[in-house]
């Protein structure tokens, strides 16, 4: 065992292994380990820079006891004569490593059992397969790691995969009960279990263990200690706050003006409009199909002159009959295949997706856009397909072939992001930039980036998954967020059941960040454009989407809701404010704000929209009144504001067709 005090941190060799403990931020270590003589030098998610006064640690080396500790703040940590390390908030331990070997076993329990905290598993060709474990705490509750499909806010006794799917956002950073936040820095597959025996963290090829912890009192301060090493939203551009139109797919540029023209007619101020996929001839020409689109600087104007903004859709895969498939092979700015064909995504066409973490695919990708999109005057992207899985729901790092490595697959939703917000920024629109994405990684919140909880069911149980999802992912750093309207995939646009659902999730969505109408909606009986196998007007669409689409009764309500929504604009945007100074989520959970209330902490189904409103969503089928629990405090009702409601308790709300419960803070 030897220690080293190094200029900025403690340093550990022993066996074969180098560890590395620096103070990264307040109250904060970065901690890393490798079986390589040195550390790879990525910083991966911890590039912000840090402040000085977060740079600094007390070190002491016991050289006779082979011990040694660090401290930054409040927070503490030791290492025992085996390198076990254990962790200490203000004196008081709250997290050891998972250690049961002979020598050195901190805890009581067996010691034969051979488990080391940090375990390599070597994979030929240079990585490793890495196993980090810690001791359990019985009670402790997790919270954040971004967007999984399933009801349940806490993770304690979860299992969660470590990467992109469509619907599914791993964001690597956990809020935990007993006052800590853990981040594992690593873009890589893998997976993480908040079991009850044992907390686990997996890297499926990594060449170095990477993770960051902190300490605080409040869950408020751990978010702001966290987004202040990985990066903070910028403020959101002016005009996005209101109505957000779209569905599956509009196939004409008349298409796209007829509707805007008719929100015009009806006074109904319409912020954005989508243009998703197939408006291009094929994938990888990321251009208006002129047959359909034939002057769309003329729509865009048009548009423009409104006061709705254009969003377009970017899908980052390349047809190998596109335009720019051979010139983007030559020189080597496509995703490589381990071996086989070279194909990472097949939907509707022969395709391979760009590579951005290539910094020549960018430059390429961002040149094409601006030329084909962006001097269109539109300047807002939906980044689509940014999930890495290219087809083959195959998640095993061999498959294919980043040119920044092996292990960097969750990174590429991030590197897609910063693609475009590079390029708008080098034009001067730096305050402009806003991207609708799929997926992400921890920091992507710092490029502009919106993400959508992707094409889930449009039943109540997908809608009482959105809520958890939005929570966590608020906890993981990520404040812009929202969810299809409704719910993506719809079998009868005609159907009251739906009608009913469409009501509920609106009501909800009124009350997150951006509000954005969107789903494919059936019965898929609308015939293409073309006879054709390729191009703008082949392909299938969707029914109509807009708040007329769905009857007088589903209007009115809708309607009245989206007033309910401009009423809420000058809030809104302090929230925005807010989010970009200190990392502060829209979508809060009950103890983020009133962490000295128990109950709180077992709340999963309503939540705070910032400081100011408690909303409560109705979550089931024919419900008209819902359970509510107000914290300590007195509150109004915003539909009732005749008398201040007493809190610290239940009550039963009521909860017509027209409205969900929301209450006031008397703040």
């Amino acid at each position: 065992m030897q220690f080293t005090k190094t200029d900025n941190g403690l340093q550990m060799s022993h066996q074969g292994e180098l560890l590395l403990i620096e103070p990264w931020g307040k109250n904060a270590f970065r901690v890393r380990a490798t079986r390589y003589p040195q550390f790879t030098g990525e910083n991966w998610a911890l590039d912000e820079e840090v402040p000085q006064s977060g740079r600094q640690a007390e070190v002491e080396i016991n050289e006779t006891e082979h011990t040694a500790q660090i401290t930054n703040g409040r927070l503490m940590i030791t290492i025992n004569p085996n390198g076990v390390l254990r962790f200490f908030k203000d004196g008081k331990q709250f997290l050891q490593e998972y250690h049961r070997n002979y020598d050195g076993t901190v805890s009581k329990e067996s010691i034969c059992l051979k488990f080391v905290g940090r375990h390599y598993q070597p994979i030929i060709g240079g990585h490793y397969g890495l196993t980090v474990r810690f001791e359990s705490n019985d009670g402790e509750q997790f919270f954040g790691m971004g967007q999984y499909q399933q009801p349940y806010l806490d993770l304690k006794g979860c299992t969660l995969e470590l990467a992109q799917r469509n619907s599914q956002v791993s964001i690597p950073f956990a809020v935990s009960s007993l006052g800590y936040g853990f981040l594992w820095n690593h873009p890589g597959v893998g997976t993480a279990t908040f079991g009850k025996n044992y907390t686990e963290w997996k890297a499926d090829a990594t060449k170095e263990m990477d993770y960051w912890i902190t300490v605080a009192d409040r869950p408020a301060e751990l978010v702001q200690n966290y987004t202040e090493v990985v990066g903070r939203a910028p403020m959101l551009p002016d005009g996005l706050l209101g109505l957000w139109q779209c569905k599956l797919r509009y196939r004409t540029q008349e298409e796209v003006l007829g509707v805007a023209r008719e929100y015009k007619r009806l006074g109904i101020k319409l912020d954005v409009i989508i243009i998703d996929f197939f408006h291009w001839t094929r994938q990888g020409d990321w251009h208006f199909d002129p047959v359909y689109w034939p002057d769309p600087k003329a729509m865009c104007d048009e548009l423009h002159a409104m006061g709705t903004k254009v969003v377009v859709s970017v899908w980052p895969n390349v047809d190998r009959k596109s335009e720019h498939f051979q010139e983007m092979l030559d020189l080597g700015l496509l995703i490589r295949t381990e071996h086989g064909s070279m194909q990472t995504y097949d939907y509707q066409g022969d395709c391979i997706s760009i590579d951005v973490t290539n910094p020549k695919a960018q430059e390429y990708l961002w040149k094409t856009c601006k030329k084909n999109y962006a001097d269109l005057g539109i300047d807002m992207f939906w980044l689509d397909n940014s999930e890495p899985d290219f087809g083959v729901y195959d998640y095993s790092n061999y498959r294919y072939y980043l040119g920044t490595g092996l292990e960097v697959s969750n990174l590429y939703p991030k590197m897609l992001a910063k693609t475009f917000y590079d390029g708008l920024k080098a034009d001067g629109k730096e305050k402009d930039i806003c991207h609708l994405i799929r997926c992400g990684w921890v920091g992507s919140q710092k490029y502009g980036t919106l993400l959508w909880s992707g094409d889930i069911n449009s039943t109540f149980e997908s809608l009482r998954d959105q809520v958890a999802a939005g929570l966590n992912m608020g906890l993981a750093g990520i404040p812009w967020w929202n969810t299809d309207i409704g719910g993506f995939m719809t079998d009868d646009v005609d159907d009251p059941a739906f009608h009913e659902l469409l009501i509920r999730w609106f009501e909800y969505a009124v009350f997150t960040p951006i509000l954005r109408m969107h789903g494919d909606r059936g019965p898929h009986n609308i015939d293409p454009l073309s006879d054709l196998e390729w191009g703008g007007g082949y392909l299938f669409t969707g029914h109509s989407n807009e708040l007329w689409s769905y009857g007088e009764e589903v209007f009115a309500i809708l309607k009245e809701n989206l007033e309910r929504r401009w009423e809420l604009k000058p809030y809104l945007e302090s929230l925005m404010r807010e989010t970009s100074e200190t990392g502060a989520p829209l979508l809060r959970t009950m103890f983020y704000e009133f962490p000295q209330e128990a109950e709180c902490w077992k709340l999963e189904d309503q939540y705070m929209f910032g400081a100011k409103y408690l909303v409560a969503p109705i979550l089931e089928a024919g419900q008209r009144e819902r359970r509510v629990y107000l914290p300590q405090g007195k509150w109004i009702d915003t539909h009732n504001r005749k008398q201040e409601l007493a809190g610290g308790r239940w009550i039963t709300a009521e909860a017509p067709l027209e409205y969900i419960p929301v209450f006031e803070r008397v703040m």
